[in-house]
């Protein structure tokens, strides 16, 4: 878990980040800290994939592009007379689309509209010795807890989706070894964060997360699904995306040995699917979607401005965090990677592969029955000054998945610059 303060935590959040509790006092007993930070990024991207289409076609894409994003995080922290913490968080931003983030009314995509909207707001209320409760749209304990996966470089967020130099692809690599995934945190849920216990010579803490439905702050709103399990998704009145009942629990030990820091964290991610029973696949193969039943396994460690680490995740689940249908594979992947940082100066690298079901129907033959996705990530860091750093990211991603008479190969790649604005 990021142990970052919040009245800082947005400054310092860069694509997908977590937000945690609190590590020291934020607002002296009897008073209230009242922020308003907020990030920009903006970057100039050259990238190519093998579906972008033919000039004769008349359908081919510009190889070049910009790419944007804008949030604002509003929020106080406070502390009663007795000691009690509590405060709020929010997370406005612009909207996403597969074409680009901030889609405007001249858009090239024929729906381009403008706004902003709700990532993330919750209250917490707590106290160190005791634990924080948080609760309203936010992060749980599969995404605060993920340990080993790498994001402190180029544009902060690589193949996590939710921004950055990957918006600029028009197929880009699902996934669901990044757990910092919206799908995730920005339902509404309570989840409890236990105080740091010492064990062992180090630090032993726990969250424990749970979200009745996949709704937001606007009662009923739905999550939407990936492409691969939209495809896939032959059950009638179901639905591959939308949760119920879901928990979450993890635990977490860290400690500092010879100059490393270092941790460890397990994780597990329980779902389950509405109106999954009444569809068909076919007269031999079973009905339904399988409920979300997801691992996770991560190890770090850091030694002078250098950080080492890789997380690993497995069992029933899609790309984006969907459920898979009954009959079809389980789902593994795993990511490594690295950091350095020196003076203002950060370079890193990160590599993931993972196999699920993806479009896959449990019956037919339409597809084969594995998706294998891999990416690898590399970017660097100037640090102009406090508020602004300057960046460049390099991606290539690949998927595999045989259809009919097609390999099923897709590869894509980008290179990209910009800035980020922190404040």
């Amino acid at each position: 878990m990021r142990k970052l303060l919040l009245a800082s935590a947005a400054t310092l959040l860069a694509g997908g980040v977590a937000f945690a509790q609190p590590s020291k006092q934020v607002a002296a007993p009897g008073s209230v800290v009242v922020h308003l930070n907020g990030y920009f990024q903006y970057g100039f991207g050259v990238y190519g994939a093998s579906n972008m289409g033919s000039d004769a076609a008349g359908y081919k894409l510009n190889s070049t592009g910009t790419f944007g994003d804008f949030r604002l995080f509003p929020g106080f922290d406070g502390q009663t007379t007795s000691g009690i913490w509590y405060g709020f968080q929010g997370e406005l931003r612009t909207l996403l689309s597969n074409a680009g983030q901030g889609k405007n009314n001249n858009s090239t995509n024929g729906n381009g509209f403008a706004g902003l909207y709700v990532q993330r707001a919750y209250g917490y209320i707590g106290m160190p010795e005791y634990g924080f409760v948080r609760f309203g749209q936010t992060d749980s304990a599969f995404t605060l807890s993920q340990t080993g996966v790498i994001e402190d470089f180029g544009d902060g967020a690589q193949f996590n989706s939710d921004g950055g130099a990957v918006m600029l692809l028009p197929s880009a690599p699902g996934n669901f070894i990044y757990a910092d995934y919206s799908h995730l945190y920005t339902t509404n849920k309570i989840v409890y964060e236990s105080p740091a216990v010492e064990t062992l010579g180090g630090k032993l803490s726990g969250i424990i997360g749970f979200e009745p439905n996949s709704n937001g702050i606007k009662e009923g709103y739905a999550s939407t699904g990936s492409a691969e399990g939209a495809n896939a998704a032959s059950i009638a009145n179901g639905s591959n995306s939308r949760r119920r009942n879901t928990l979450d629990v993890s635990a977490t030990y860290a400690n500092e040995m010879s100059g490393f820091a270092n941790k460890v964290s397990i994780a597990y991610l329980h779902g389950a699917p509405l109106s999954s029973t009444n569809g068909s696949y076919g007269a031999a193969a079973p009905y339904g979607y399988d409920e979300l039943s997801v691992f996770q396994a991560g190890a770090q460690t850091s030694f002078a401005g250098l950080t080492v680490g890789g997380n690993v995740k497995w069992g029933q689940v899609e790309d984006g965090y969907d459920f898979k249908p009954k009959g079809a594979r389980n789902a593994l992947g795993y990511i490594v990677g690295a950091s350095y940082k020196i003076g203002p100066y950060t370079v890193g690298a990160s590599y993931f592969n993972q196999q699920s079901s993806g479009k896959y129907v449990p019956g037919t033959t339409t597809y084969a029955r594995t998706l294998s996705e891999y990416g690898v990530a590399a970017g660097a860091n100037y640090q102009l000054a406090k508020p602004i750093g300057l960046f460049v990211q390099y991606l290539y991603g690949h998927q595999h998945q045989p259809h009919g008479i097609s390999t099923g190969n897709t590869q894509e790649q980008v290179l990209a610059a910009g800035a980020t604005l922190k404040w």
